[in-house]
């Protein structure tokens, strides 16, 4: 996770902490380091999560492209022997 995120999560948890005032300082530092902890993992787990499932678009993308690429290659394909055939059968008729 980027130096950015974590001094973010760690600033914000502080503010959590050092709004609590009825908890002594260490009391606060202790709150503070627990959120930011969780926090930080709970981040963690969403990024994984959601590369987990780039993952799988992709592959479930990537298949569906190739697909479509066969059945294209395949109609042009057929398009072109349709043509040639009605083309030949054209010439011997003429």
């Amino acid at each position: 996770m980027s130096q950015a995120i974590e001094q973010e999560v760690r600033q914000t948890s502080e503010d959590l902490a050092r709004s609590l005032s009825w908890l002594g300082p260490l009391e606060q530092d202790e709150i503070a380091r627990r959120f930011a902890d969780q926090h930080l993992a709970l981040r963690l787990r969403m990024l994984r999560s959601t590369l987990d499932r780039a993952a799988e678009l992709r592959a479930e993308y990537s298949h569906r492209y190739d697909m479509l690429r066969r059945r294209t290659v395949a109609l042009a394909l057929g398009t072109v022997a349709l043509a040639v055939a009605a083309t030949a059968w054209i010439a011997m008729r003429g």
